[in-house]
């Protein structure tokens, strides 16, 4: 379609958006959208399309100001910049009338967050209101030149603030040993995340949604709390499920190492910890305290994280791959699928990817401590854990090549997990399927795309560990598909929002 020809189908477009019944906005903003933007590729014709909109701003009310605004920050990221700085001036108005907290002023943050050239303005014109702080770091963050000489990477989700503690300077972080285009293409992707949380807020309160308080989780204290068994206790019960990594023959424990007589191989234990990734070769003269020295070191690293995690990281994680902005999904809600939907075969109950063991407390109170088995390739989350759940045996290993002999669990549960290996998700399940009884189940909480495609375009600007092009999550059809190729049969599978609840049954063998 030609410049000539775009003009009148837009301008019709734009007058039926704004002349909308109440209840019919949200309908002809999607055809609007449809028109104008592309997921994030450059609009064509950009000098007609970025005028056309900033002109009906005329003639909008607040509620399609605010779509109209969020558009246009859609836009911007989409290398409309430049055609949007001539209603820069304008942008920074509305934005000094309206109140934090509402809509509109929620949509101007987004687009105001695209101008880096005019922080110093940006900033000036709102300095005066009172921005909900986490807002204004991502503002702030969001229109921050890049030092090369102090790069603060990685620390901006889900705002820079949870990450600063006050009265510290975030200058005084040492660079990190990456060269300058690794430094670029880490900065671009962390300012990608503010950007993306900044504009999935904005479009729920645009669609009248409410965004809910998160509840405020007090810090544990977990320095002093021993385990109540001796390491070997806690794995002795398992003995002939638990698989040598290397060559898969079974694992014999003693109080401080799990060994396999097959090949030799030794893997530290402490503290109710069993590290499958420190297996040292021909170990027999190796003492004790030689084989847990470097799992101790390790295990006393990053103390906290694991709580950090819990309390601010996956409440914010739920926010925008669940759109679960208001919590209609309740950590309550989750316990009560898993404990009414978990049906063990005989043998342990592995809870995969486990994280801080916030879903291995009703995995045991379900089946019994003795049963379970957490599972997780992060030692900090698994020291939360055990503090936690002293019963409870613990293992450090990978999920893409589980530690267990065919057919020895009866039942696992990966509880908001599967996105984070989201490129390797099938082998993820074909482990889960090679492992488990006939008759155990597979409870599985993760996320689908959004239907809505803005939604879907947040969701994968969004850049985490080990995924710096962004999060992917599933569409369940694929889902469906991994489980059947694993032997398992999908018996239940719903969840509201972006969420996937399923439960499958590994099918009885022939």
């Amino acid at each position: 379609m030609t410049s000539t020809s775009i003009r009148p189908f837009l301008t019709d477009l734009l007058r039926s958006f704004n002349r909308a019944p109440l209840a019919g906005p949200a309908a002809e903003f999607e055809r609007l959208a449809a028109m104008v933007w592309n997921d994030g590729e450059p609009p064509d014709p950009a000098h007609v399309v970025v005028p056309a909109l900033m002109d009906s701003l005329n003639e909008a009310d607040e509620t399609r100001m605010g779509h109209l605004v969020l558009l246009l920050g859609l836009l911007a990221e989409a290398d409309a910049e430049d055609a949007l700085r001539a209603g820069l001036g304008r942008f920074l108005d509305l934005a000094r009338r309206s109140s934090p907290g509402e809509p509109l002023h929620a949509a101007l943050l987004y687009l105001l967050s695209h101008f880096p050239t005019d922080r110093d303005r940006v900033l000036a014109a709102l300095a005066g209101q009172r921005l909900d702080p986490g807002d204004r770091s991502r503002l702030e963050r969001a229109l921050q030149s890049l030092n090369l000489d102090w790069p603060d990477l990685g620390r901006v989700w889900p705002s820079p603030l949870v990450w600063r503690p006050a009265g510290t300077d975030r200058r005084s972080r040492p660079a990190q040993p990456l060269g300058p285009e690794q430094i670029r293409a880490l900065w671009d992707s962390d300012t990608r995340t503010v950007l993306a949380y900044t504009g999935a807020k904005a479009y729920w309160m645009l669609r009248g949604g409410t965004v809910a308080t998160q509840t405020a989780v007090e810090e544990e204290d977990l320095a002093g709390r021993d385990p109540l068994h001796a390491d070997a206790d806690l794995f002795r019960p398992h003995h002939g499920a638990f698989g040598c990594p290397v060559c898969y023959g079974v694992l014999q424990f003693t109080p401080s190492r799990g060994s396999c007589p097959a090949c030799g191989i030794a893997y530290p234990i402490a503290h109710g910890i069993l590290d499958l990734f420190a297996g040292v070769p021909g170990a027999a003269e190796v003492s004790d305290a030689e084989l847990t020295a470097d799992l101790l070191r390790r295990m006393s690293e990053m103390p906290n994280m694991g709580l950090f995690y819990e309390a601010v990281l996956r409440p914010a994680f739920l926010q925008v791959a669940g759109t679960n902005w208001a919590n209609a999904v309740t950590p309550g809600d989750e316990d009560d699928y898993l404990t009414a939907h978990l049906r063990p075969a005989a043998g342990p109950v592995l809870d995969l990817a486990c994280g801080t063991g916030r879903w291995t407390r009703p995995l045991t109170q379900a089946v019994g401590r003795e049963r379970v088995i957490a599972l997780d390739s992060g030692l900090p989350m698994l020291n939360v854990l055990r503090s936690r759940l002293p019963e409870t045996a613990a293992v450090a290993a990978d999920a893409l090549d589980l530690p267990f002999g065919d057919a020895t669990l009866g039942a696992v549960s990966c509880w908001n997990s599967l996105q984070a290996f989201s490129d390797s998700a099938a082998q993820v399940i074909a482990e889960v399927g090679r492992c488990l009884r006939p008759g155990g189940t597979f409870t599985l909480m993760t996320f689908r795309c959004a239907e809505d495609r803005i939604d879907r375009y947040f969701q994968s600007r969004h850049s985490f560990p080990g995924r710096a092009e962004g999060i992917r999550l599933f569409e369940p059809h694929d889902l469906i598909q991994w489980l059947e190729e694993a032997g398992m049969t999908p018996d239940e599978v719903s969840g509201p929002g972006s969420f996937v609840f399923i439960t499958a049954e590994r099918r009885l063998q022939l």
